[in-house]
C-alpha cells in the first residue's frame, strides 16, 4: 500500500488531532516525524513537522475533509 502525506503539522499534538479527526470519519492515517517530541516541543523552521499520511485512493477524501474542517467556523453562541 502506497502512503501519501497529506498533512504538515507543527507537532505531534496537531498531528494527533488530524489523525482522530480522520479516523472519525473511516480514514486509516499514521504519523511520522523526524525529531522526538520530547526534544522538539517547539517547531522552528520545520524541525520536528510530523508528517500524516494516508493510503493513495484516500488521499483526496482526506485533503477534503481537513480542509472543510479547518473552513468551519465556531459556533457563535
Amino acid at each position: 500500500m502506497e502512503l501519501v502525506t497529506i498533512y504538515r503539522a507543527a507537532s505531534y499534538n496537531e498531528a494527533e488531532i488530524i489523525r482522530g479527526l480522520l479516523e472519525a470519519n473511516g480514514i486509516k492515517s499514521v504519523s511520522s516525524g523526524n525529531a522526538a517530541p520530547s526534544v522538539h516541543i517547539f517547531t522552528i523552521d520545520g524541525m520536528g513537522d510530523v508528517g500524516v499520511m494516508v493510503a493513495a485512493k484516500d488521499a483526496q477524501a482526506a485533503s477534503e475533509l481537513i480542509a472543510s474542517s479547518e473552513n468551519e467556523s465556531p459556533d457563535p453562541e
